[in-house]
């Protein structure tokens, strides 16, 4: 998968049910996807939030693009959120993390912070899977599609391949099943909880969840 800014729920739940997972961060960018943006709620509203970039473009590989340097909008961010979510019953277990990824870190490259973004969260919540990124690491980026996902599965000697349900559409199971690999498609599962918004919204940023909910209630909810 791209790495995701705090993604959702469902995200984690595929990453807890693989023995390995890959951020595929020297694909090309995509605008108005998930990488540098995801949603929460402000004001009571469902909205999304962002990183700035600079000179962002789909002609340029995720791990090339740089965060933009203004602190202004930063700072409107970091003023938002915490407006918005102060009296969440977790806030404190939650922000620090949100807070040294997104506020305190000298990192630029949006790669870096999105993956970092997850793997802070993998530790709150305990998941143990493996975590490598494909930069650098299987020299097949003249391949596309699911030929660069089979070749990645067969150079990791994958017995299966396990996608979420939008790769129903991009992935066809004999094409992996001729080389020995099985597909398979994990559904997320997202209960309801409650938060700020007046009406459950599915598929906040992760972020949400956790200023809502206890640590050890997401971990159950990572396992169902």
């Amino acid at each position: 998968m791209q790495p995701y800014l705090f993604p959702y729920i469902g995200y984690f739940q595929l990453i807890n049910s693989v023995d390995k997972f890959i951020f595929l961060d020297d694909v090309n960018f995509i605008n108005k996807g998930w990488i540098n943006r995801n949603r929460l709620i402000f004001s009571g509203s469902v909205s999304y939030f962002s990183l700035a970039l600079k000179q962002a473009s789909q002609n340029k590989k995720i791990e090339e693009i740089d965060i933009s340097e203004d602190s202004k909008l930063l700072l409107k961010l970091e003023r938002s959120i915490k407006e918005s979510y102060k009296k969440a019953p977790f806030f404190s277990e939650a922000y620090p993390i949100l807070e040294s990824r997104l506020f305190l870190s000298d990192l630029d490259k949006i790669s870096e912070i999105a993956k970092l973004s997850v793997l802070d969260v993998m530790k709150f919540l305990d998941i143990k899977t493996t975590v490598v990124q494909s930069s650098g690491l299987y020299e097949n980026q003249h391949l596309t599609g699911q030929d660069r996902i089979l070749d990645i599965c067969l150079k990791e000697g994958a017995a299966e391949y396990i996608n979420l349900p939008g790769g129903n559409n991009l992935y066809d199971r004999n094409f992996f099943k001729n080389q020995g690999i099985e597909l398979s498609f994990i559904k997320p599962n997202i209960a309801e909880y409650k938060n700020f918004s007046v009406a459950f919204e599915p598929a906040l940023s992760i972020i949400d969840l956790m200023m809502h909910v206890p640590c050890e209630n997401i971990k159950e909810m990572i396992n169902a």
